[in-house]
């Protein structure tokens, strides 16, 4: 019976071993909502945390809401008092894959990839799909890329008020710094 336990552990840690992880906690997210003629609607949230498991291509991002800061104040307030509602619905997170992902063939010139999966924002879920550009530089995997989004999928309301200062599709970037776990 000891050996088997013994050998269940070596078995274990041996797979804990070939497991190769990625992970930040400083990723960054951008969002552009402007429109031509209007004042410009953008936000930046520098904390983003990110997890790659680089045997499966799976990929796992979580970001608080009220981590976006805009160039003005009074912008920041509204996004999270009336469209986020940013207590109601603290984080936006998303799960998927990258498509076709294999570590032993990254390098340092960028890859294109798209990557797949579930966006949960303001309570609901949606399926998206992210171009995305994927390079490695020793123990470091960096992801870049972009998708769009409409606030009418996630159940933001904007005010008719200022619906024609706000862009339809919100244009969403992302930059992620990896480093090996």
């Amino acid at each position: 019976m000891k050996k088997i336990i013994v050998l269940l552990f070596l078995f274990v840690g041996i797979l804990h071993v070939s497991a190769q992880k990625y992970a930040t906690k400083t990723g960054n997210l951008k969002f552009e909502a402007s429109v031509e003629s209007f004042e410009e609607i953008t936000a930046e949230n520098k904390n983003t945390s990110a997890i790659l498991e680089s045997s499966t291509g799976e990929i796992a991002v979580l970001t608080l809401m009220k981590g976006f800061r805009f160039k003005i104040a009074l912008m920041e307030e509204h996004f999270n008092e009336n469209y986020i509602e940013s207590d109601k619905f603290p984080k936006a997170t998303f799960k998927g894959k990258v498509e076709d992902f294999d570590t032993s063939k990254l390098s340092s010139t960028t890859k294109a990839f798209k990557i797949s999966g579930d966006l949960t924002l303001h309570g609901k879920t949606k399926k998206i799909i992210a171009n995305a550009k994927i390079l490695k530089s020793g123990d470091k995997i960096t992801i870049t890329g972009n998708f769009d989004v409409k606030p009418e999928d996630f159940d933001i309301e904007i005010p008719k008020l200022v619906s024609k200062k706000v862009s339809e599709k919100i244009k969403v970037s992302f930059s992620l710094l990896l480093t090996k776990m």
